[in-house]
């Protein structure tokens, strides 16, 4: 168990099984809170307080590690000594731009686990119908996507699938799509996301790729004194104005 968690956290992916691993115990209790299966927990001798803490699973018991194993199959620096093997499947496309007034945020590129993460805890914050990672992505079951969604990953439906296809659905059924782009002639408050809408956030360096940026609205936010923004924290601006409007 601990070389193929080793392996899954290595290559940022899900163990041959189909698991997500999900570090530290915060992740465990919204797991639990979610309803999301929990096919094991490893934890180490110092981590038993907080398993006591509210971390019981019925049904299933710890398999205790030492600290030595823990800090190898672990990607945090500083681990918290507990660690799951959490089954989270992906939702077709046709749930993560469900509803007739969807809001869907499409990760067009994004590498950084961090910012997918966060992007997706945005999504989930601003009462997003569901997320769409485009092939080119980080994984969503990367440790590190997982820990930085903050357990949204875990709630909120998502999909992967190619650009085609991807457009394919939007285009079926009849959402708007709004890409984020600094250098766009319209503001984001001279547009309007209150009716069914996908918002594509591009790659950190390079943006959305321009082939797909021609099937897109381009909004710019303004800014000063910068010329972009980081990608999450663009997406979670877009999400929240799409909010605001939609109030």
């Amino acid at each position: 168990m601990v070389k193929t968690i080793r392996k899954a956290v290595q290559r940022g992916a899900r163990t041959p099984d189909g698991l997500a691993v999900a570090e530290g115990p915060n992740l465990v209790r919204e797991a639990l809170r979610s309803g999301v299966r929990i096919e094991a927990i490893l934890a180490t001798p110092r981590a038993a307080e907080l398993l006591d803490a509210g971390l019981s699973v019925p049904d299933l018991s710890v398999q205790w590690i030492d600290e030595s194993l823990m800090n190898q199959i672990s990607a945090v620096e500083n681990n918290q000594g507990v660690l799951a093997l959490l089954d989270i499947g992906e939702s077709p496309l046709s749930g993560a731009l469900a509803g007739s007034a969807a809001l869907t945020v499409a990760l067009d590129g994004i590498q950084d686990p961090g910012n997918a993460g966060a992007i997706v805890r945005s999504a989930e914050a601003f009462g997003a119908s569901g997320v769409v990672f485009l092939k080119g992505s980080v994984s969503p079951w990367n440790p590190k996507t997982l820990r930085a969604s903050a357990g949204s990953l875990l709630r909120i439906p998502f999909a992967l699938v190619g650009w085609d296809d991807f457009l394919s659905g939007v285009t079926a059924r009849g959402l708007s799509l709004v890409s984020a782009d600094p250098h766009a002639a319209r503001r984001i408050d001279e547009i309007s996301l209150s009716g069914p809408t996908a918002i594509l956030i591009g790659n950190e360096g390079r943006g959305v790729p321009g082939d797909h940026a021609k099937s897109a609205i381009p909004v710019r936010i303004p800014t000063q004194g910068v010329e972009s923004l980081n990608a999450a924290l663009a997406a979670g601006i877009l999400l929240y104005e799409a909010r605001r409007q939609r109030s």
